[in-house]
């Protein structure tokens, strides 16, 4: 049944009329004002800023926030639709914390020819307490109104993006490292290690033809005066010196540029010159997703394709290393599949089963992992409840394991261009960080990804060298 909504017209309103509403304040409410408005006011945010400047033990709502409600209520109830405000004055005489419920009233004190009601109003909080009051003058309706009441869009609040950013300063105080570069010989690809380099983030060593280097260069207006151009003759020969450079520890990390992945990959991969350890290499993106409370990494969304239940152990241990470089002590990881229970027709239920048995039997290390898990099991604690899901990592994973490249490819980008998250790329496994980025990458996810491999390689260092040997 539709809710219909009612007008009173001048005519009909009479001194002495009353109407009121009551609604409870809830931090969402004093964020989506604060959003609306711009008041940044600290009172309002936080509760070590309300007991400090206010004297309250929790945030305070914006005083016109209770103010504003008197809108709603002459807007909505009386003289209801079509009502036009003409002034409001208020004398503020208490404040409204989180959690209070106030009730605000209005009450017709006159009339005014040929259209203004003077009102009485008053907001009080649920101790009876007076939070303010005044006086409000608007013109009426004329014309009786019966409307549906209006459906308005939902407004959710959402996290900014902070995660790439946070991870860029904590490497201000860390040397930079030196990165080989691998044919960066398009804007995009010399664009990047030129701004890294710029905030003091890496040492980049370019490795391609210098003729194109420069140009490209000098077209797009990139300075790289004091930048170590090692020529090569063509994009092959990059991946081979870039790998090389890696191999010797001539340089700590290696950064794709505009040649194929397939291509530089292929020498990383190579047995006798590449940067192979005994670990598998694979793929992580670390995404920055606003509708998400933690940073989220998934793993393998771009190297291996079908991945074994051996390839997944070795995926899992390169993840929770980094994600231990990035501060989570002991990451959370859901290891993903279609339903959440062992299911034989599926074999990635199987190989969740098995993974979560070896981390029991200490083949997997410094994570907890729970699966098989759906997606939304996963994210959500809410689901999980609702699935009866007794698991630490339910809800609140760190780490996401996809059953293989497709399904992993397929979320990250969904994140991406649904959720307006963030995504960088980085290759792990290897003798040193890949830094493996996309055209379709921001300019700060691109620098976010160096960063990422300048922890990563500065976490080794204190290791004491290559990891997974």
């Amino acid at each position: 049944m539709v809710e219909m909504m009612e007008n009173r017209t001048f005519a009909e309103i009479k001194v002495g009329d009353t109407a009121s509403l009551t609604r409870t304040c809830s931090m969402k409410d004093v964020e989506l004002f604060g959003v609306a408005t711009g008041d940044l006011n600290p009172t309002h945010y936080s509760v070590e800023s309300a007991e400090k400047f206010a004297n309250h033990r929790k945030v305070v709502a914006h005083s016109m926030w209770g103010g504003s409600l008197l809108s709603a209520l002459l807007g909505n109830e009386l003289p209801g639709p079509g009502t036009v405000y003409r002034s409001q004055n208020l004398a503020f005489s208490g404040a409204v914390e989180v959690g209070d419920t106030l009730t605000v009233s209005v009450r017709v004190v006159e009339k005014i020819a040929p259209l203004d009601i003077v009102l009485d109003c008053m907001g009080v909080n649920q101790r009876g307490e007076t939070v303010f009051s005044g006086q409000a003058r608007v013109a009426a309706p004329t014309e009786k109104l019966v409307l549906p009441r209006l459906e308005l869009n939902e407004v959710s609040l959402r996290r900014r993006h902070h995660v790439f950013e946070d991870i860029i300063a904590r490497c201000a105080v860390l040397a930079p490292i030196s990165v080989a570069v691998c044919h960066p010989c398009d804007q995009v690809s010399l664009e990047g290690p030129v701004e890294a380099a710029k905030l003091g983030l890496i040492d980049p060593i370019l490795i391609g033809p210098e003729a194109k280097i420069r140009s490209v260069a000098k077209e797009f207006n990139l300075d790289i005066a004091g930048l170590r151009i090692v020529d090569t003759q063509h994009s092959h020969e990059s991946a081979e010196k870039a790998v090389a450079m890696c191999r010797s520890g001539e340089a700590e990390a290696l950064m794709k540029g505009s040649l194929h992945t397939d291509e530089m990959m292929h020498e990383v991969a190579s047995r006798d010159k590449g940067l192979r350890t005994a670990r598998r290499i694979s793929h992580v993106f670390v995404m920055d997703v606003p509708t998400y409370p933690r940073t989220l990494l998934i793993t393998d969304a771009a190297i291996n394709i079908y991945p074994t239940l051996e390839d997944k152990a070795d995926i899992l241990q390169n993840s929770i290393e980094l994600a231990h470089v990035l501060g989570v002590e002991l990451p959370k990881v859901a290891i993903l599949s279609a339903v959440e229970t062992v299911y034989p027709k599926i074999n990635s239920t199987i190989e969740a089963a098995a993974l979560c048995k070896m981390a029991d039997r200490g083949q997997i290390t410094g994570a907890l992992l729970d699966g098989p898990l759906a997606f939304d099991n996963a994210i959500s604690e809410e689901a999980a409840k609702i699935k009866k899901i007794n698991s630490a990592v339910a809800g609140r994973a760190d780490i996401l394991l996809v059953p293989d490249l497709e399904a992993g490819n397929m979320l990250a980008k969904q994140l991406s261009y649904l959720a307006d998250a963030d995504a960088a790329g980085i290759v792990l496994g290897a003798r040193v960080p890949i830094v493996l980025t996309s055209r379709a990458d921001s300019a700060k996810a691109r620098l976010a990804s160096c960063a990422v491999a300048v922890l990563f390689a500065h976490a080794r260092r204190a290791k004491g060298g290559v990891a997974a040997q």
